[in-house]
């Protein structure tokens, strides 16, 4: 079998496309979810905690450079070593918002396949307890 046509029958097998489909739905629903956390639920919660925006939180990890305006985007164009815990708070959220959102929609798809999968099918019935004493007795007869 040629390498290209081995390649073909994998690439185009059922697995490897529902694959691909589930990357890039995953990558817009990423996006949706990032747009969900930075522009409404963390200026919410800054708003909560004081008007703070999270995205400006920083500390300067050694001296401030003079001359460059005290926000976190200028101190990082002059090079200063900046500690930007306000935006790893931010990407926090959205993980834990986009696992969560997750979890809730595969715990719907396996109550769901629950539901249109058949039953399993009933155990036997239990042998009755003189066909029981009977084969055992057949049983040491044939010995």
């Amino acid at each position: 079998m040629s390498f290209l046509k081995e390649f073909r029958e994998f690439a185009v097998k059922g697995n490897v496309i529902d694959l691909a489909v589930g990357v890039i739905i995953g990558a817009a629903f990423g996006k949706i979810v990032d747009s969900l956390v930075s522009d409404i639920i963390m200026p919410l919660v800054g708003l909560i905690f004081g008007k703070l925006d999270f995205s400006n939180l920083y500390i300067v990890l050694g001296p401030r450079p003079s001359g460059v305006a005290d926000t976190l985007v200028e101190l990082k164009k002059a090079g200063a070593p900046v500690l930007a815990y306000g935006n790893f708070i931010t990407v926090a959220v959205n993980f834990v918002i986009l696992a969560f959102i997750i979890f809730l929609m595969v715990k719907q798809i396996n109550r769901l396949r629950s539901l249109t999968e058949a039953p399993p099918p009933p155990a036997p019935a239990a042998t009755p307890e003189d066909v029981m004493l009977l084969r055992e007795i057949r049983d040491s007869l044939k010995r």
